[in-house]
């Protein structure tokens, strides 16, 4: 028996390779399947089965495109709908791989279909689960993505939990190994460990979910302080139940390498926007005019898919050969309209002679010494509330990133401000300036270091600690 967990940690998932006898399965496949290919050719191995948890909402699965490239069948547990060809499996139902069993465990609460995956070792032993987002290191899955909004509430849903828990999960051996499907990071849960794996009986004594409590108190427990889920995820849910284009057809459109000239009048058409997806440090000292910067060098597929719309085309500008990992980072959460990326990158639109912004960085010193002489100044806290909350600068606005592409939110700013722009460490601060200028705002600074700078300088700042979030 061979286990693999396949960890992305961008977006902080989890699959897992599977093999006995030389037949293997694959667990919550992503939407870019060569490791999986490439794993299973160098063990020679055949995959026979693709096993999904449910239907992921954070990331685009690779189910079909595996199933199209190796036969394999795709199986999801009971309550599944879908016009898909898949095997809806029954509650305990077990399938055979080489010399071992995986058993499948109904346990809806996160998703009605939600579903975990028991693996019998080759006595017969419950060896591990493969629990998807119903449990994880530390949490459990949250309870508020129900694609049947007007038949079932949140709170229905964590009670489906509680039941699943109770009757299908706590019921294991201590001993029995814990895979889940995502770690620290996932906005599938609340508060997610930093561990990727675990044991039924260390969950037993450290998640909250899983202590002594009533129907009612867990309830409560799972359902409060939830921020409200990415704009992406019920768009990647619904992708995953209806299909979705191959990525081979994806990259073929979105790898074409277009001259200063073709750019330019791709990115002069309606429903166009400019990606730029290089280091945040290296956008801001020069890019094409109205280009948006997410990145790749952070949590660059939940950026995007939490603040570019889906309808529109994309047009890349990368660092030199990162065009192909750009698009595919991009297909993970559901896009396929990219249409080309600028050939020799930014540097030959400079050398060009093209017409160029830059973003202004200072120091956050610079920012304390302004300050009491300025009354103009506004501070731009783009943290999450939560963060906000736990600290910020006094009479600094929030404006968590995610609002910012919405014009209403900058409404009463104009010109006339000298704003002042910070996050936590500088990544999402620099996509914030960048949406910024694209609504016709350009007095704009970006604070290097962000607020993890910011309250390191002792008294030179005045802290404020409270829940309340300023609009």
């Amino acid at each position: 028996m061979f286990i693999k967990q396949l960890y992305t940690g961008c977006i902080s998932e989890a699959a897992y390779y599977i093999e006995s006898d030389g037949v293997a399965a694959i667990i919550d496949p992503l939407r870019d399947i060569e490791e999986y290919l490439d794993l299973a050719l160098e063990r020679k191995a055949k995959i026979k089965y693709i096993f999904e948890t449910h239907f992921h909402a954070d990331f685009v699965s690779g189910h079909l495109d595996l199933a199209a490239a190796t036969g394999a069948r795709i199986v999801y547990g009971p309550a599944t709908e879908t016009k898909l060809a898949v095997h809806i499996a029954k509650d305990g139902e077990q399938f055979d791989l080489g010399k071992i069993k995986i058993e499948v465990l109904h346990t809806p609460g996160h998703t009605l279909e939600s579903s975990c995956f028991l693996l019998k070792d080759e006595t017969g032993k419950d060896h591990a689960v493969f629990t998807g987002d119903t449990l994880f290191v530390g949490d459990v899955g949250r309870p508020d993505l129900a694609q049947k909004a007007n038949e079932i509430t949140m709170e229905d849903l964590a009670g489906m939990m509680y039941e699943s828990l109770k009757n299908k999960i706590v019921v294991l051996a201590d001993d029995v190994i814990v895979y889940p499907a995502h770690g620290a990071g996932s906005s599938c849960g609340k508060n997610l460990g930093s561990e990727t794996y675990s044991t039924i009986g260390e969950q037993k004594k450290t998640n909250y979910a899983l202590q002594p409590q009533s129907k009612e108190e867990f309830i409560k427990v799972v359902t409060e302080g939830l921020a409200a889920p990415p704009q992406y995820f019920p768009v990647n849910a619904m992708i995953n139940k209806q299909g979705y284009e191959s990525l081979d057809a994806v990259l073929e459109k979105g790898l074409q390498a277009l001259s200063i000239e073709a750019f330019k009048q791709k990115t002069a058409e309606d429903n166009v926007i400019i990606l730029d997806t290089r280091v945040s440090n290296v956008f801001t000292q020069g890019f094409v005019p109205g280009s948006i910067s997410i990145g790749l060098d952070g949590r660059f597929a939940e950026w995007a898919g939490s603040l570019l719309p889906f309808d529109k085309t994309l047009i890349l500008v990368t660092e030199n050969g990162k065009e192909k990992e750009t698009i595919i980072r991009l297909a993970r959460v559901g896009y396929d309209k990219m249409q080309g990326f600028l050939d020799g990158g930014f540097e030959a639109w400079q050398a060009a002679g093209e017409q160029i912004d830059m973003i202004i960085d200072v120091e956050a010193d610079e920012l304390a010494m302004d300050i009491p002489f300025d009354p103009n100044l506004v501070i731009i806290d783009v943290r999450k509330e939560a963060e906000y909350g736990s600290g910020h600068i006094k009479e600094a606005l929030n404006i968590p990133l995610t609002n910012l592409m919405d014009p209403a939110s900058m409404a009463d700013l104009d010109d006339k401000h000298n704003i002042y722009v910070h996050c936590a460490g500088g990544y999402r601060s620099v996509i914030a300036v960048s949406l910024l200028k694209r609504q016709g705002i350009h007095n704009l600074r970006n604070v290097v270091g962000g607020y993890g700078v910011i309250k390191e300088m002792g008294d030179k700042f005045e802290i404020e600690k409270d829940a309340e979030v300023l609009n």
